[in-house]
């Protein structure tokens, strides 16, 4: 087993703990200054539209506001929907990111997989995976050159001039979300970190296609600077002092969280079947994790030994938990499950 670090996820979704926007946004960020105690690497934010799963739309907002509360921790979007962004305007935004989180900023690329989101905005779903083929490529010449010059189908830049860079340099990493082989060979071959979802079995498949496709001196690899990518794992968890109050809890939690993710779904007559509404159901695939300290230990070492994953990803605030139980779930977390984890990784 690899040494692991840790990370976290957050849609920012609406939970009914928090009575409003604002109130939302800074709990939020009182969560970004105790994950940055913790010693988390980073942590990912989700872009949605149109949905209670997302109410940060624009990551590099609320990125900026978290920057100013954090000294450490890493951060980005899990994913930048490329399609919804003009692409000069978000190379703009990136270089102010990591200029101002002081080379912090991490950056993961997607297209999007709800077709309503697009919808919305106006952005023809099957047209999507071209744009964003198009807006990658783009990214990727802008944070690296001088100047732009690009032709494409959607977009056309003739010599225009980045008068902004990254602090880091070439440019910050790529990252990509994943939960197939398909798209887990794509992200290799292109160098970028990962990051999956799933049970063991099908998560350990997903790391396993990562690590015999990825080559570092591959041609299309974005990332060439990497010396070893961060091929993640991510669980829901909720961490109390007994195994019955983390399922009370998490029970009541999984109601505003699964409404949350199926609302826009519902609202255009139709449904996913990526979550079911079965709480136990999700609890035995894995996909939550909730308990005392070694309960939440024993899961998530299990998860770590069967995907030989290198880097743990937890959602702690999630569905209508409040603030208090996030926290006091994250700081079981990084005081009775993490050392004992990081201790199993180097003893194995």
């Amino acid at each position: 087993m690899e040494q692991i670090s840790f990370g976290v996820f957050d849609h920012i979704e609406r939970t009914s703990g928090s009575a409003n926007l604002h109130t939302l946004y800074h709990e939020r960020l009182r969560m970004m200054e105790e994950y940055d105690k913790a010693g988390m690497f980073a942590v990912h934010i989700a872009q949605h539209h149109a949905t209670p799963l997302g109410m940060a739309p624009s990551p590099n907002v609320f990125l900026a506001a978290a920057a100013e509360h954090t000294k450490k921790l890493h951060f980005g979007p899990l994913v930048y929907l490329l399609p919804f962004y003009q692409p000069l305007r978000l190379i703009e935004e990136i270089c102010m990111l990591d200029h101002l989180s002081g080379g912090r900023l991490e950056v993961g690329v997607g297209r999007g997989v709800s077709p309503f989101e697009l919808g919305l905005h106006r952005i023809p779903f099957y047209d999507s995976r071209n744009i964003y083929n198009e807006g990658l490529e783009v990214l990727r010449r802008g944070l690296s050159n001088d100047h732009l010059t690009f032709n494409g189908k959607y977009y056309q830049f003739e010599n225009v001039p980045m008068e902004l860079r990254p602090l880091q340099q070439p440019h910050p990493d790529f990252w990509y979300g994943t939960i197939n082989v398909e798209s887990t060979i794509y992200a290799a071959k292109h160098g970028m970190h990962v990051v999956t979802l799933g049970p063991a079995s099908d998560a350990a498949k997903v790391v396993a296609a990562y690590r015999e496709a990825w080559d570092p001196k591959g041609p299309d690899n974005l990332n060439p600077h990497v010396k070893s990518p961060k091929i993640g794992v991510q669980r829901h968890i909720f961490v109390a002092e007994s195994d019955a109050e983390a399922y009370r809890i998490g029970k009541e939690a999984f109601k505003v969280f699964f409404h949350n993710i199926q609302k826009i779904w519902a609202d255009f007559h139709t449904s996913t079947s990526v979550f079911p509404n079965d709480f136990d159901l999700m609890l035995k695939a894995g996909a939550f994790i909730v308990g005392s300290p070694s309960k939440v230990r024993d899961e998530l070492a299990r998860v770590a030994e069967v995907t030989r994953t290198n880097y743990l990803v937890q959602v702690f605030s999630w569905g209508n938990l409040t603030l208090d139980q996030s926290l006091g779930s994250l700081n079981l977390f990084a005081s009775k499950v993490m050392p004992d984890l990081q201790k199993i990784a180097l003893a194995a």
